[in-house]
């Protein structure tokens, strides 16, 4: 289906929420943008206020969030969307970043084999890998929006001229990465402030992205991927050391996948396949809890071991076998299966922690991202995690283009158990390979019950997927999204081994009780993720939402006509 649903102008939209008003009555919303931003779910609330769908309010506001959080997302990276129309279809917008045609296993080593100093994947421009974004904005626009993609963009090109001002986040993480984006001039004369991190309401006005978002919009893909704005790119990326080619640009594919479909009691969930290690990881995760529930009588640390023992076994699977599936044969069905995930449920030891070490695998020695969920009144969802990676990705700014490039290299093994930025650690199935697309941790969801749909995720690195799993327990018990994106979070991801927690998550006393049971607890010293939460009421049709306090964020509400066929 080419486009979704017909909508009404935004007269109509006017006309009926003055009704309302004048009639004494609050108008209950049935449409809703949840994103890391406020200027971003602005721009999305009013694209569908203005007659676009949910795709084109996705459209919007992600092109936002890659003008005012350059620090998390952009054109210059890529992400996934999870896309389920009002009629039950669904689909899979892969728009994953894709390693340069001259990469190679070796790319990251030295002649010892080696892991080279400074490290190179995840700084300069040998780390970025090729571009998504722009292909999935023109590719949902024409096949599943219903506003051209200029009018999506628009938003963004405006934000991008005008300027936006520093807020504490920005600061924070600019600090973070003070050092590297001090080395590239593009990066440290638009994002800095004579050198160092600039004082809050500093704007930060983006001329060169603003015309790069223009030719995107009027000439679409063609517009980013060949031409002039190819060539500066290219240009850019191999000044500051990469080895983007203009064939690497051109070759660029999006790839439309089929959702992960999680049947789990009553409720069915929907997320991103391989190369997102999200849905693997996530369908182990229910179905070993649907092969050997947590105890009805579990205390909280008992359901706090039960529920890590299964994270520590979903991780380490995707360390073992998870990969890009054009390079690398995932075992599905055997991963999946039943009776494997109740023989992994079994060897959960009630009592008692199991060593990392005693579940085999390939070892190991030893923020930034961001989601946005979208509802439109038509019963359109969209639920789309998006990255550069690291805070302001490589650190490579293209001065020509505005672009931040990514560093989403990084996301590959660079040499089998070697940890990257997240302490992940793989093996030859996520090794660097020429057009591959590195593992990620990427998750968006959308959970239908017969009570209510949501869409939600996060960013977080390699602690995505824990935190969308926690979520998803805490919806499908019917919690309101206000708990859901507030509660506090832990995690365990194989290696290292440990469960990782935010501040104050556990008593003295839980701490102690985890302790005796074997767990090594790490007090990540600072929250951690940043969840945006669109949910609509099945019987009622009332939106509601929510944005994580962590964050700046907005979820913004309205009520929308619903138009007839």
């Amino acid at each position: 289906m080419r486009r979704i649903g017909s909508l009404f102008t935004a007269a109509l939209a006017a006309l009926l929420m003055t009704g309302c008003a004048l009639s004494g009555g609050q108008p209950e919303p049935n449409a809703g943008v949840a994103s890391a931003h406020p200027m971003a779910t602005e721009a999305g609330l009013k694209v569908l206020e203005n007659g676009g769908n949910a795709v084109d309010a996705a459209v919007a506001t992600a092109a936002a969030l890659g003008v005012v959080e350059p620090y998390s997302s952009g054109i210059g990276g890529g992400g996934f969307w999870v896309i389920r129309q009002a009629d039950g279809g669904a689909t899979v917008i892969d728009a994953r970043e894709e390693a340069p045609g001259d990469a190679h296993p070796g790319l990251y080593l030295n002649e010892k084999g080696d892991v080279r100093e400074g490290k190179p994947s995840l700084n300069g421009a040998l780390a970025a890998g090729i571009p998504g974004q722009p292909a999935a904005f023109d590719h949902m626009a024409s096949e599943y929006g219903q506003l051209p993609l200029a009018r999506s963009l628009a938003p963004a090109i405006r934000l991008a001229r005008e300027g936006f001002p520093v807020d504490e986040r920005y600061r924070n993480l600019a600090e973070f990465r003070l050092e590297v984006m001090r080395v590239y001039p593009g990066t440290r004369d638009l994002f800095l402030e004579d050198g160092g991190v600039p004082e809050k309401g500093h704007e930060i006005r983006q001329p060169a992205l603003a015309r790069t978002l223009e030719n995107l919009a009027e000439e679409g893909r063609a517009g980013f991927y060949q031409g002039p704005v190819a060539e500066q790119l290219v240009e850019d990326a191999r000044e500051a050391g990469g080895i983007w080619t203009m064939e690497d640009l051109a070759g660029y594919e999006l790839i439309e996948r089929d959702p992960v479909r999680i049947d789990y009691g009553n409720a069915t969930l929907l997320t991103a396949p391989a190369p997102s290690s999200g849905g693997m990881a996530l369908t182990q995760l229910f179905g070993m809890l649907e092969q050997r529930p947590v105890p009805e009588d579990a205390d909280r640390v008992t359901r706090v071991h039960w529920l890590a023992e299964m994270m520590r076994r979903a991780y380490r699977d995707r360390a073992v076998h998870m990969g890009d599936p054009a390079y690398t044969d995932i075992p599905r069905e055997r991963l999946s299966d039943p009776a494997y995930l109740r023989t992994l449920a079994s060897s959960i030891n009630p009592q008692r922690a199991t060593p990392s070490a005693d579940l085999g695998g390939p070892g190991t020695d030893g923020h930034h991202t961001t989601h946005l969920s979208v509802m439109d009144a038509e019963g359109n969802i969209v639920s789309a995690t998006l990255s550069i990676n690291y805070p302001f990705g490589s650190g490579v700014t293209s001065e020509g283009t505005g672009v931040v490039l990514n560093n989403e290299m990084d996301d590959f093994s660079i040499q089998p158990g070697h940890a990257n930025a997240w302490g992940l650690v793989g093996g030859e199935a996520n090794q660097v390979e020429a057009g591959k697309r590195p593992l990620s941790s990427m998750s968006p969801l959308i959970i239908r019950s017969p009570e209510r749909i949501t869409a939600l995720g996060a960013p977080g690195g390699s602690r995505i997927i824990t935190m969308n799993f926690l979520a998803a327990l805490d919806v499908l018990d019917g919690r309101p999204p206000e708990t859901v994106v507030s509660r506090s979070r832990f995690h365990h991801q194989y290696e290292p081994d440990r469960i990782e927690h935010e501040p104050d998550t556990f008593s003295k006393a839980e701490k102690q009780a985890l302790r005796a049971m074997g767990h090594e607890l790490h007090d990540v010293d600072r929250t951690y993720g940043n969840m945006q939460l669109i949910q609509r009421d099945r019987s009622s049709g009332i939106a509601r939402g929510a944005a994580d306090p962590r964050g700046i964020g907005r979820a913004g509400l309205i009520q929308l006509p619903v138009a007839s066929e």
